[in-house]
């Protein structure tokens, strides 16, 4: 293996979004860091079977659903 080409292999504290914390091996930030995670398993719909909310960008929703609302869909 060659030396001087990897990067330093560290533990940090991961902080989750109900304020759990574990700790962690990662090339993130140095020694003793804390990553803040924004999205995790706890709060992300794929995992937890949230309700799925559309985002309208530029009217191409509303479009949509006016060129299809004949077909009986909700």
């Amino acid at each position: 293996m060659k030396k001087n080409i990897h990067p330093d292999y560290h533990e940090i504290e991961v902080v989750m979004t109900d304020g759990s914390t574990f700790k962690t091996r990662s090339t993130l930030g140095a020694e003793g860091d804390t990553l803040k995670l924004d999205v995790d398993t706890k709060t992300h719909p794929a995992w937890t079977g949230g309700a799925h909310h559309l985002i309208d960008a530029g009217g191409r929703l509303a479009a949509f659903n006016k060129r299809f609302k004949d077909f009986g869909l909700k």
